[in-house]
């Protein structure tokens, strides 16, 4: 018996075995071949080769007809815009405190300018228009381009509005309304006593707008009325306010609502400039806590409805609920209508222990807690009021002003606390 006996399976040379390759040549390598070329495979390559190149052409052109496309509309689209100074006239209202959209828009709806995008380009592209576009009424004509729109609205001379200064008493309003609207003299007065409810005054003011009628420039056209006037000041006011949270801080100041409001007129009549507003706020608290007499020159002047840097001893006996030399706490209503500075000097007043203040010269207010140096500053002031005037105290004794002639309440100038000479 053979080894192929006990190991079954195809001997070399028999069908179907592997046959054995000659020594020298690696296994089951290929016999190298020696074809003629295919001229159809070769037409076939360069038709390939030419398909490629015509698709790297087309997507090419797309590519670069997509990105001329795309820097295209990275352009900002022109706007629609009239040519020229327009034709006929029209009145165009700019409320407080609007935007350049807003007044776009109205600029728009009242034909003045061809588009919204036209007039914000303009203004956005002008240094000279920054800021500068004041509330108020503009005769403008139709069909003007934006930019001739906007040299008439950045000229404040052209906004016709009514203006309010910080500090004006409530009848100096009434008389500016009066004539900026022509009305007989008196009827602003009567409108806020006879439609005072229409007014939106909160419930604690009963019925008196003193306090309310907020200092900024208002937008005045012929259908402008009296009470129209009074509403905005006194929603304006309102918004102020309430941007502040005043109901909270006065609590926590020991006040109402109401004698913030209070507060905050007094600081406008008595601080020579808005730096030394959050002191005067800070004297009044401070005296108001220890149950001190204010004694402010202002409340006098209001009482007698007057503007005046003397205040005679014999005026702080004044029977007056307004005198607050006699009267303990504030006065029953604000006296005057105080701006920003002065309503955040109420809410947030400087820290201090002062109890006394006296402005010894215009830019020279001093505070102290210290009724002997007080005292010294008050006599101060008054060598050099007799100095500058020397009839200033012939009528008697007088206190020392809070504030020099000219100080920015415009409703006269007060004097600090305890400064009555003896």
């Amino acid at each position: 018996m053979t080894d192929q006996d006990f190991h079954p399976g195809l001997t070399p040379g028999h069908l179907g075995a592997p046959v054995l390759e000659p020594e020298g040549r690696p296994p089951a390598a290929p016999r190298p071949r020696h074809d003629a070329p295919d001229p159809h495979r070769r037409r076939n390559g360069l038709a390939c080769g030419l398909t490629a190149l015509a698709l790297i052409a087309v997507f090419g052109g797309v590519g670069i007809t997509g990105y001329t496309w795309f820097q295209a509309q990275r352009k900002p689209p022109a706007a629609a815009d009239f040519a020229g100074q327009g034709t006929g006239s029209v009145q165009v209202s700019v409320p407080e405190g609007a935007g350049l959209s807003q007044i776009a828009s109205a600029l728009v709806r009242n034909g003045v300018v061809a588009s919204s995008l036209a007039f914000t380009r303009a203004a956005k592209g002008s240094a000279a228009a920054a800021g500068r576009i004041q509330p108020g009424t503009y005769t403008l004509k139709q069909r003007m381009s934006a930019v001739a729109a906007l040299a008439i609205l950045i000229d404040p001379a052209n906004a016709n509005g009514l203006t309010i200064p910080e500090g004006w008493r409530g009848y100096q309003i009434y008389a500016a309304i009066d004539k900026k609207l022509n009305l007989p003299d008196g009827t602003t007065r009567r409108t806020a006593q006879e439609q005072g409810v229409e007014l939106g005054l909160p419930d604690f003011a009963n019925g008196s707008p003193e306090g309310y009628l907020f200092p900024a420039t208002y937008a005045v056209t012929d259908a402008t009325t009296a009470l129209d006037l009074l509403k905005q000041m006194v929603e304006r006011a309102g918004k102020e306010y309430a941007r502040d949270d005043a109901t909270v801080v006065a609590q926590n100041l020991g006040q109402t609502a109401y004698g913030l409001v209070t507060v905050a007129s007094m600081v406008q009549g008595e601080a020579d400039n808005t730096e030394d507003m959050g002191k005067v706020a800070r004297v009044i608290y401070n005296r108001l806590a220890k149950g001190m007499a204010l004694q402010l020159d202002s409340t006098i002047n209001y009482a007698l409805g007057r503007s005046t840097l003397n205040t005679t001893v014999t005026e702080t006996k004044l029977d007056s609920p307004y005198n607050t030399y006699l009267h303990p706490g504030l006065p029953p209503t604000p006296i005057s209508n105080p701006g920003r500075q002065a309503i955040m000097a109420a809410l947030d007043p400087t820290p201090g222990d002062w109890l006394y203040f006296v402005t010894v010269r215009p830019g020279d207010t001093r505070f102290t807690d210290n009724f002997e140096v007080h005292q010294r500053n008050v006599a101060e002031f008054n060598a050099n009021r007799a100095a500058a005037k020397p009839s200033a105290t012939a009528s008697g004794p007088a206190t020392a002003s809070g504030s020099a002639s000219g100080a920015p309440s415009g409703a006269g100038a007060p004097a600090g606390p305890g400064a009555a000479t003896p």
